[in-house]
């Protein structure tokens, strides 16, 4: 079994949880990233050790290794299974197109050339899979309820002119004893010039000055703590086990916090230029909260009045599932390109509407039926072919 997610953060997290899960079986599990290479033996009493890269691939190769999960160092040439039957992809859409082929072809199985089963997870279907799964064979399992005991997170559009309200109400979460996350685009304030040359700060909000302003100005009462993908991985490592420990009150980040990140005790999600990130990492970013038993918040600050920012971001107040928000992206922006790598924009195929679903049902139809009657495709040479570079082309997810 091979299982890539998009960060270190969550792949550690899932290598404990699986070492957790599968403690009282003879597995043998591997974590492979970029910076660091573990190992839990059935022989060693399920212990973690570390472990050179060299050594780790050479298990995977041999068959040793029953699963290995890690970042994109999965789809290097050099990692290879000896025979692999199952690919996880958690987070499907922090990953290319080509990303999540590599992982799945035969070059990858040493000794059994067939393409492994793929389970591919996410909270938020990109739009090109939506539409795979509308169009082609996609299996979709759907979990549309939440866990005992949460609440809806509410979620706002917030005026700059409501700056001061939305802090005073950070001061009162944070005085219940409640935690905050706040998003910036960047790490750093960009320098432009304008057009007469001289030198123009852009309004859009970066890590380190919210950071300076929120901890020195605004919030000089509470702990406030600062992420960033420019931080080392112990830096990173540091600031989150404080986070979760309690010892930081309001955590200013980057989009680092995207996935991984579980901390039950957190209620607001503020994001800054909230125009700036698409609907997959707005409802991502709304995900951190809400993970307890307090009733929690997403506040979506933006000073823009653009029709279509403001027709995504409202579709985000009115969406809690990840897969209505999908759907509703999917309309707006169109399934991407179906024989290419292309994510977003409008297909290359002829169909008048994305909701004309009299028609899908029926090429379906009319699909199952050919195979029915030819399941090699051996009667119909020419698709056959049609297929096959079609299937070379492109991942079928």
């Amino acid at each position: 079994v091979a299982f890539m997610a998009p960060t270190e953060i969550l792949a550690k997290q899932h290598f404990q949880e699986v070492a957790n899960l599968l403690s009282d079986f003879r597995v043998n599990i591997g974590l492979l990233t970029g910076k660091q290479d573990q190992f839990r033996s059935k022989k060693l009493k399920n212990e973690v050790i570390e472990i050179s890269r060299e050594k780790l691939l050479e298990k995977a190769l041999t068959g040793e290794l029953d699963i290995l999960i890690g970042t994109h160092a999965l789809i290097q040439d050099k990692v290879k299974f000896k025979n692999l039957g199952l690919v996880i992809l958690d987070e499907q859409h922090r990953f290319g197109v080509k990303q999540r082929a590599k992982l799945c072809r035969s070059e990858k199985i040493s000794e059994e050339k067939s393409i492994p089963h793929l389970l591919s997870m996410t909270a938020t279907p990109i739009p090109r899979s939506l539409a795979l799964t509308i169009y082609g064979d996609l299996d979709l399992s759907l979990i549309d309820e939440m866990p005992r005991g949460r609440k809806k997170v509410i979620t706002k559009i917030v005026s700059p002119k409501e700056r001061e309200k939305t802090y005073k109400f950070v001061k009162k979460e944070i005085k219940k004893g409640r935690q905050v996350f706040i998003v910036c685009p960047r790490i750093e304030a960009k320098k432009t010039n304008d057009d007469n040359g001289e030198t123009n700060w852009s309004g859009v909000k970066s890590v380190k000055e919210e950071y300076k302003n929120l901890s020195e100005k605004i919030f000089p009462e509470f702990k406030v703590g600062m992420l960033h993908g420019k931080m080392s991985s112990g830096e990173k490592e540091k600031i989150m086990s404080d986070f979760k420990n309690k010892k930081i009150d309001i955590l200013v980040s980057t989009s680092v916090i995207e996935v991984g990140i579980d901390i039950p005790n957190a209620t607001i999600m503020i994001i800054e230029g909230a125009e700036r990130f698409g609907l997959a990492q707005l409802h991502q970013f709304r995900g951190r909260v809400g993970r307890g038993t307090h009733q929690s918040y997403c506040l979506l600050f933006t000073e823009s009045s653009a029709k279509k920012t403001r027709q995504r971001l409202n579709a985000l107040v009115s969406s809690e599932s990840g897969f209505a928000l999908a759907e509703k992206d999917l309309k707006i922006r169109g399934p991407g390109d179906f024989e290419g790598t292309r994510q977003w924009g409008i297909p290359d195929i002829v169909m008048t509407s994305l909701t004309d679903t009299k028609l899908v049902r029926e090429t379906k139809e009319a699909a199952k039926e050919t195979l029915i009657e030819s399941p090699q495709l051996k009667k119909y040479p020419l698709l056959r072919e049609k297929l096959r570079k079609f299937r070379i082309k492109i991942h079928l997810e």
